[in-house]
C-alpha cells in the first residue's frame, strides 16, 4: 500500500511540475528584427534615434488568452544613432552614457488583456523605466500579436526627458535646443 501511495505522489508531482513547465513560454528579443526609435523636436527640425542593440525577455502563460507573466527590455544607451555624430555625441552626454550604460523597462503589474481575435490582444500595464539611472512606474499599453512561436509588441510612450533628470541637449553653443517630450516607438520580435 505503501508503494502504491508512493508511486501516485510521484506521479503527482510529476504532473504538476511537467504541466507548469509547458504552460509557462520564455520568449527572447530579436535584436536584427525589432526596432526601438526615440523621435524629438528641436527649434530647427523634428530627430530620430534608433536603437542598434536591445535585448529582451518576455514570459507568457497562457498564448490563447496572453496570460503575461514578465517582460523585460534593455537597450544598449550607446547603440542609439541618429546618423551624425555630433547629435550623438550630445545625446550620450544628455543620458551620462559613461555611468548608465543601458535603459530599462522592467513590467509591473498587467493591468488588463483585452482579446480583438485572430491572436491579437491589447495589453495596458505598468512598468519601471530606468533612464539615466532614475527608475519611475510608468503605464505602458501595446499591442501584442502571437504568430507561430513568435509574439510582436507594438507601440509608443511619450514622456518628458527632465522627469529623468535628463537636460535636452542642444547643439552650437545652444542656439540648436531640443524639445524636452520624446516619444518611443517600438515594434519589438520575441522567439
Amino acid at each position: 500500500m505503501k508503494l502504491l501511495h508512493a508511486k501516485v505522489f510521484s506521479f503527482i508531482i510529476i504532473f504538476l511540475m511537467t504541466s507548469s513547465f509547458i504552460q509557462a513560454q520564455d520568449f527572447n528579443l530579436s535584436n536584427s528584427e525589432s526596432s526601438i526609435k526615440v523621435l524629438g523636436t528641436s527649434n530647427v527640425h523634428d530627430w530620430e534615434l534608433k536603437s542598434e542593440k536591445q535585448t529582451g525577455s518576455l514570459v507568457v502563460e497562457n498564448l490563447d488568452n496572453f496570460q503575461l507573466k514578465g517582460l523585460n527590455v534593455t537597450i544598449t544607451t550607446e547603440s542609439l544613432k541618429s546618423g551624425k555624430s555630433g547629435m550623438d555625441k550630445n545625446t550620450y552626454k544628455a543620458l551620462k552614457t559613461k555611468s548608465y550604460k543601458t535603459i530599462n523597462f522592467q513590467l509591473a503589474e498587467v493591468k488588463k488583456v483585452e482579446n480583438n481575435g485572430s491572436k491579437k490582444f491589447k495589453v495596458t500595464t505598468t512598468g519601471d523605466l530606468t533612464i539615466a539611472g532614475v527608475k519611475k512606474r510608468v503605464s505602458l499599453d501595446f499591442s501584442a500579436t502571437v504568430s507561430g512561436n513568435t509574439i510582436t509588441l507594438t507601440g509608443e510612450k511619450t514622456l518628458k526627458m527632465t522627469d529623468y533628470k535628463v537636460d535636452p541637449p542642444t547643439a552650437l553653443l545652444g542656439a540648436i535646443s531640443t524639445g524636452d517630450e520624446v516619444t518611443i516607438k517600438f515594434s519589438t520580435i520575441f522567439k
